[in-house]
């Protein structure tokens, strides 16, 4: 893991959403320097569902070394932020860094998707990064190495992370869109930049939205802890241009000199889920370093690159029309076992076996399995030609129809 040099020592983070997550991470990452860190979350007592509370993430900040202020923040209340950012400016003197953490989520088709949810969604993402930057900016300008860090992914304007979660797209490139103009009218005063993950994180909220055994395919929360803590090293007036990126945790890591990401992994040697906004790559599952002896030679998996389309159109919507766990055991050119978990929170796909016992079990050749996706045969005449072979719940085999037909065709 990336080293704590001592950069952000005496330095003031002000973090929304560090009760629990990845914002508790950067924050702790940032105490073991003895950094003082706020603490701007909504959670004062302990919920029951999940863990942490502003008082116990500041007294784990303060454990590791740090010094901490704990305040009440709802992002979408202006009065909080303003309290919280005077108070932090009393009591630390001013604010170096500021970290847009909090964020909502609610992954529903627009029919699906109450306008109490996008509100939410929108007041928080949106409105909350814009307001909380707005009033940490005059402060940050009085710092000699100020940053902004929103956790928000790169403007991939590619429709398929539009069609299934229009409004969290939305929402959440609304906190990229921030990115974009802030960075542009305060260059060269302060440095404003997006991190994103580039597999899943195991989180409260991945807990939630994946459902049991999800934490096998996921990173902890501490690869984008150090990702953040190399961001806010770097000077602002420094060699290369510190503003105005999109950044993604294992490249920052990597050009850092960390170059190992299986120490990362909940279970190291587990394939790990690509997240979302993330187009799919060839490694997007591995969460070991490329191997040198294939660098450009590297083919192509065609399951692989199904199965990362098939993670476009996962949707709690679809998991809720269809109720089913799929295991697909493949032979031929590409052999092995992969999933479809369409039971659980918004849907999972990928390698290995599912994270629950399977409701229908399809055997084929891979070349078959390929075809069935692009359309070219349906599973229902696969069958009754004896090349796929399904063992379980027959209707739930003819609903797998369905998400077939939500595939994006012109790209398998």
């Amino acid at each position: 893991m990336l080293q704590n040099t001592g950069s952000l020592a005496g330095r003031t983070l002000f973090v929304t959403g560090a009760s629990r997550g990845i914002g508790r991470a950067i924050a702790l990452k940032a105490a073991r320097d003895g950094a003082n860190v706020v603490v701007a979350a909504k959670t004062a007592e302990a919920h029951p569902k999940l863990p942490g509370t502003i008082y116990t993430a500041a007294k784990d900040i303060e454990d590791a070394g740090g010094k901490a202020l704990a305040c009440v923040v709802d992002v979408r209340d202006e009065q909080q932020i303003r309290a919280a950012v005077e108070q932090a400016v009393e009591k630390f003197g001013g604010i170096d860094i500021l970290v847009n953490n909090a964020s909502a989520i609610n992954l529903t088709g627009t029919l699906g998707t109450s306008m109490k949810k996008v509100d939410l969604m929108m007041g928080v993402n949106l409105r909350g990064t814009y307001l909380t930057s707005k009033l940490c900016i005059p402060h940050l300008l009085k710092s000699s190495n100020p940053h902004i860090l929103n956790l928000s992914p790169p403007l991939n304007l590619n429709p398929i992370w539009f069609k299934n979660h229009t409004a969290y797209t939305m929402a959440k490139y609304g906190m990229s869109m921030c990115v974009l103009g802030m960075a542009e009218e305060f260059r060269g005063q302060i440095s404003v930049n997006a991190l994103w993950p580039k597999t899943a994180i195991q989180t409260a909220a991945m807990d939630m939205l994946g459902g049991a055994g999800i934490e096998r395919q996921c990173r902890k929360a501490d690869i984008m802890a150090d990702a953040a803590y190399a961001v806010f090293s770097r000077p602002l007036a420094g060699p290369k241009n510190t503003t105005g990126h999109f950044l993604i945790d294992e490249d920052v890591l990597r050009e850092a000199g960390i170059n190992d990401m299986e120490i990362y992994a909940v279970e190291p040697g587990h394939p790990l889920l690509p997240d979302f906004f993330l187009d799919v790559e060839s490694d997007a599952t591995s969460s070991a370093p490329p191997s040198s002896t294939s660098a450009g030679t590297a083919t192509c998996d065609p399951i692989e690159e199904t199965f990362g389309l098939i993670r476009t159109v996962l949707s709690q919507d679809l998991v809720q029309s269809t109720k089913g766990v799929y295991q697909f055991d493949l032979s031929g050119e590409h052999p092995g076992s992969w999933f479809v978990d369409l039971k659980q929170g918004a849907g999972l796909a990928g390698p290995g076996l599912p994270p629950i016992p399977p409701d229908v079990v399809m055997s084929m050749d891979s070349s078959l399995f390929s075809r069935m996706f692009r359309g070219e045969v349906k599973p229902t005449m696969a069958f009754m030609t004896g090349k796929l072979r399904i063992k379980g719940d027959m209707t739930l085999a003819l609903k797998l129809e369905k998400m077939m037909a939500a595939m994006p065709k012109s790209k398998l």
